[in-house]
């Protein structure tokens, strides 16, 4: 995960160009209690599944499919590929992946330098570090961030989106306008 450490020294490098104003709540208290920060690199869009019926992608008559079914049953095991003949075989299920808030997640790592934990807070901790929100109403995020302040109590979570400016929070209030 080299790269995705990278990435997030790159992001997190913004911090530096804030200032030393002071670090706005929630973002204070986390980094007062030490909270535990997850980081998640995501990949930003997935085009849709393809939508298929329950006997997949057939354009035959069912009568024709039941035929070529049954005489695909006279020939040897192994002759024919799998899923040549249209509905043979169920439609394959998606792969059970990792997401984080709907997207896919393609790595993550905990944040345990304090440094870099540090930067993140002031990067994201400081109103100076945003704009005013575009109207593009976009969320495509890259980047997801996790807080949790305590063992077993809920995370508070972000999205990142580099590629529309945007940050969407998701379980705390965002404190800038």
């Amino acid at each position: 995960m080299p790269t995705l450490l990278l990435r997030a020294v790159s992001l997190l490098s913004l911090a530096a160009l804030t200032g030393c104003a002071g670090i706005s709540q929630p973002f204070s208290a986390w980094k007062d209690q030490g909270a535990q920060v997850t980081m998640f690199r995501l990949q930003n869009y997935e085009p849709p599944v393809a939508a298929t019926t329950s006997q997949g992608t057939n354009l035959l008559p069912p009568q024709i499919q039941q035929w070529m079914q049954a005489g695909a049953l006279l020939l040897p095991p192994g002759l024919l590929p799998p899923g040549l003949i249209p509905g043979s075989q169920p439609a394959p299920q998606e792969a059970q992946v990792a997401r984080f808030h709907h997207f896919r997640v393609l790595g993550w790592m905990t944040l345990n330098d304090a440094a870099l934990k540090n930067d993140l807070y002031n990067a994201l901790g400081k109103e100076s570090g945003f704009a005013v929100p575009s109207s593009n109403g976009c969320m495509y995020a890259e980047f997801g961030f996790a807080f949790q302040s305590a063992q077993n109590a809920p995370s508070s979570d972000l999205l990142v989106s580099l590629s529309c400016n945007q940050v969407a929070p998701i379980g705390f209030t965002w404190p800038f306008a």
